[in-house]
């Protein structure tokens, strides 16, 4: 085992996996009981991270030199209905991780803990774009319980000596996002449009919208970067450092379609830019993008596109 990913059974733990086994590692992963993962060249087991026993067992018993932490409640929507999960799983979670790594013995792994820009949370337009160090105004519990998830990291790092990293990630992006998230709603659309579902009209509510994406690929490859080389103690945005409008994202869309469609929208919301600043990663890591944004479209496009049976 040259790895371990807690909580890999999501599109950047799919990916992450798929990263290190390009690279020649044979990586391990954890996912939920009910949870399965289709990917070739990794071992994969059973294993509630919540397990304080479990998880104890796990990484007393293979000492992977290298650990993933992925796991933990990754959605502020799901924050808002249920507040005392999310707080449990992100802080109480990483908190139990941390101490059994601590108690192991001998043991020093290299740790990421994968965090999110949410941590942010609201945005002065002279603050963009975001740096790590720029003020954290978390405005949702997802938010909340993120950015101490990282300070968690910051302290065991300091105190004990730990390797601990954190990837603070923007909005990654790629095949297999979830329906839900609007680019990938976009995206399906536009597919249904040119396979004959759907009529040519796309509705938008807000193109003004402005987000920084960054291909998931690139994520992946930027996560197993700061594992790697990244300075204990530190936080790192991985992002793909410009924001970007609905608006453009949709007329990027219009040039791959193979269909003319119309663009109806509202326009109701403030145009509100989120970016990261990606200079630390640079400079700290040697990492640098490999897909463009018109790429990860172009893909994500393609393969629903597959789903309709069109080539």
């Amino acid at each position: 085992m040259d790895a371990l990913v807690i909580g890999a059974s999501g599109l950047l733990g799919q990916a992450l996996l798929r990263q290190l086994i390009g690279e020649g590692q044979y990586p391990a992963a954890t996912v939920l009981p009910r949870e399965r993962l289709g990917i070739d060249g990794c071992e994969v087991r059973e294993l509630d991270f919540m397990n304080k026993n479990a998880l104890y067992r796990l990484l007393s018993e293979e000492r992977p030199p290298y650990i993933y932490y992925l796991g933990g409640q990754g959605s502020a929507a799901l924050s808002r209905k249920d507040p005392e999960q999310t707080a449990e799983q992100n802080i109480l979670g990483t908190l139990r991780f941390l101490e059994i790594v601590h108690s192991i013995e001998d043991y020093y792994p290299r740790i990421l803990l994968s965090s999110t820009a949410e941590e942010y949370g609201t945005v002065r337009g002279r603050e963009e774009p975001l740096t790590e160090d720029s003020t954290l105004r978390p405005d949702s519990v997802f938010g909340v319980t993120k950015a101490c998830q990282t300070m968690l990291g910051s302290v065991y790092a300091r105190t004990y000596g730990m390797g601990i990293v954190t990837a603070r990630t923007f909005s990654c992006i790629g095949p297999g996002l979830s329906p839900e998230h609007l680019i990938a709603d976009l995206v399906m659309k536009v597919a249904e449009i040119e396979a004959g579902f759907r009529t040519p009209v796309l509705h938008v509510r807000n193109t003004a919208l402005r987000r920084d994406h960054i291909d998931v690929r690139d994520a992946a490859r930027a996560y197993q970067l700061i594992a790697e080389k990244g300075f204990a103690g530190e936080v790192y945005n991985v992002a793909g450092g410009k924001a970007v409008s609905v608006l453009e994202i949709v007329e990027l869309l219009r040039s791959l379609s193979r269909e003319t469609f119309i663009l109806e929208t509202e326009d109701t919301g403030a145009g509100t830019a989120v970016a990261g600043d990606i200079t630390k990663l640079r400079k700290d890591t040697g990492y640098a993008p490999e897909y463009s944004l018109e790429e990860t479209l172009h893909t994500m496009l393609d393969r629903c596109r597959r789903s309709f049976g069109m080539e």
